[in-house]
């Protein structure tokens, strides 16, 4: 079975396929799978894949379908077949916005085919809304429901009191195992915004939960804003990665900080102490170094 796409989707089903038993090759024509995630983040999860006996074939672009069952693709300047039973497209999706009387009523769509709604999602008719996949702007299913309460809200009250829908703070996961979950900026797309950062980061082969799962292939890495604990983007690679990132959309959201989550107490043992060791390396690397040496000389007194 051949993979068409080394994205979210894409690496979700080449896993679980694999797991059942078919010989799967993903064909991504990026340089490395999950290019909306970091390099170091793509590359455990393709270590995995890889270890499960996945075939990798990155840099490679699709061309075409031969009649004979095969996928051509090119790469380095050559055309390559590469052969398959079922092949699965996964490229991307495209709202589906006709046979629905979209055209008959004039309701506008965008160049990418999704339909245009303002800030309070209303289309161009100020009685009709859209929300979801629809709509935009994220294909995520948490974001229809977080956008379905301003679509309903501002439909039945909208003539009182509206609301614009907030996308201040965004997360998103990828179901591979380890799993994938990101809020906020990465570090390539802090280095695109050309947004000063600073990152942390703490391997999960340190926790014991982790080792004791068997499960430490992955970390925790934060960003946050030059001198201070404000975290402005988080992700984790590793088990239940989409739980454990919840800490850190809460931080981003209501507005605190390192500090804060490093003085929150975390069960023991549990995977979510990997946040809270995180902040320490945080607060470790921002220790006061000259008060701690005045501090050193001062207790040396009193022992003296």
């Amino acid at each position: 079975m051949v993979i068409l796409g080394g994205g979210p989707i894409g690496l979700e089903m080449a896993q679980a396929f694999s797991r059942l038993g078919s010989k799967i090759t993903i064909v991504e024509m990026h340089h490395r799978l999950m290019s909306k995630e970091d390099g170091d983040v793509a590359a455990v999860i393709e270590q995995r894949l890889i270890k499960e006996g996945v075939k990798v074939l990155t840099s490679h672009k699709a061309l075409r379908f031969s009649s004979s069952n095969q996928l051509i693709v090119e790469h380095d300047g050559k055309e390559l077949a590469i052969d398959f039973d079922k092949i699965l497209v996964a490229v991307g999706r495209k709202a589906r916005v006709k046979g629905f009387g979209l055209e008959e009523l004039g309701i506008k769509l965008r160049a990418n085919g999704t339909i245009e709604t303002d800030e309070y999602l209303r289309t161009n008719f100020p009685n009709i809304f859209a929300c979801g996949d629809v709509t935009g702007p994220y294909q995520l299913t948490h974001m229809a429901s977080h956008q379905a309460w301003y679509w309903a809200v501002n439909g039945i009250f909208g003539f009182l009191k509206k609301f614009k829908v907030d996308y201040s703070v965004v997360p998103w996961a990828t179901y591979t195992d380890p799993e994938v979950a990101t809020v906020g900026h990465t570090e390539d797309s802090a280095k695109a915004a050309g947004k000063d950062y600073e990152v942390y980061k703490y391997q999960l082969d340190d926790l014991d939960r982790a080792i004791a799962d068997g499960e430490t292939d992955g970390f925790v890495k934060v960003l946050v804003s030059p001198g201070t604990d404000k975290v402005i983007g988080a992700t984790i690679v590793g088990a239940e990665a989409s739980v454990s990132i919840l800490e850190f959309v809460q931080a981003m959201k209501q507005g605190f900080g390192l500090n804060k989550i490093l003085g929150t107490i975390h069960p023991y043992p549990s995977l979510g102490e990997a946040n809270k060791y995180l902040a320490g390396i945080w607060k470790n690397s921002t220790k006061p170094e000259k008060l701690l040496s005045y501090l050193e000389r001062f207790h040396r007194w009193k022992r003296s």
